[in-house]
């Protein structure tokens, strides 16, 4: 699953061993330190640069947009509190839809082998997202499971495969689907399931104004369709 940091693992007891093999333990214990440091570097400088690209908009369309926007609702985008909002609304678009620039196969290609086939589950991944129909947010919890054929990825890349998807105009029922495809296509699961749990603003602020209420929803694949006790024993593990 995911890997363990290597600080703080390394740890020398007193023993009667010859003073050359203490040496060589010694010079062992600091290349392996050494190679999960540089492991560690290298993880974090991939995690930085996927997490500072951001899709390529038209920020003067954008702009454009969100002035005609202000001055339809009557408002006057020449004001001094409206002054820099064009220009914040585009960079804001810019990250929350940032998924379009990204693929779940980046993260779920990082793979480590074994032998067993349990059920791996990630529960209570938060996400925010925004609904295609109104442009507005849709949060809640994702909750993904699978069965390794062989191969199990970092527990991370489970996090963003969710938030490649739903850092996009989105279907919570698409979401979720999208979801579930990603592990079977790019994971290559024996089977995969998802649940998520969202409230969406578009009924809680605006429409029939309920706050509070959520949609789940749920996607099997594989192995989940095939046996209900799969499906039975994710649902006892969300408890």
């Amino acid at each position: 699953m995911g890997r363990a940091s290597c600080r703080g693992s390394f740890r020398f007891r007193p023993c009667a061993a010859p003073v050359e093999d203490v040496a060589a333990a010694i010079a062992f214990a600091q290349v392996a330190y050494n190679g999960c440091l540089f492991e560690e570097a290298a993880e974090h400088a991939a995690h930085d640069k996927m997490r500072n690209k951001r899709i390529m908009i038209d920020h003067q369309k954008a702009q454009q947009a969100v002035a005609m926007l202000l001055e339809a609702i009557g408002e006057d985008p020449s004001r001094e509190g409206l002054l820099e909002t064009p220009a914040r609304v585009a960079r804001m678009y810019e990250e929350v839809c940032g998924g379009y620039d990204e693929n779940a196969a980046e993260h779920l290609g990082t793979t480590f082998h074994v032998n067993g086939s349990e059920m791996v589950l990630e529960r209570d991944i938060r996400f925010y997202s925004l609904c295609e129909h109104h442009l507005l947010p849709f949060f809640g919890v994702a909750h993904v499971a699978y069965i390794p054929n062989g191969e199990v990825t970092g527990l991370s890349k489970l996090a963003r495969t969710v938030e490649v998807f739903a850092r996009r105009l989105q279907l919570q029922e698409r979401l979720t689907a999208q979801i579930a495809d990603a592990l079977m296509d790019d994971l290559h699961a024996k089977g995969a399931i998802v649940m998520i749990q969202a409230e969406h603003m578009c009924m809680s602020m605006r429409g029939v104004r309920k706050p509070g209420s959520q949609t789940a929803t749920l996607a099997k694949r594989g192995v989940f369709e095939s046996d209900p006790r799969l499906a039975d024993d994710f649902f006892r593990m969300l408890g």
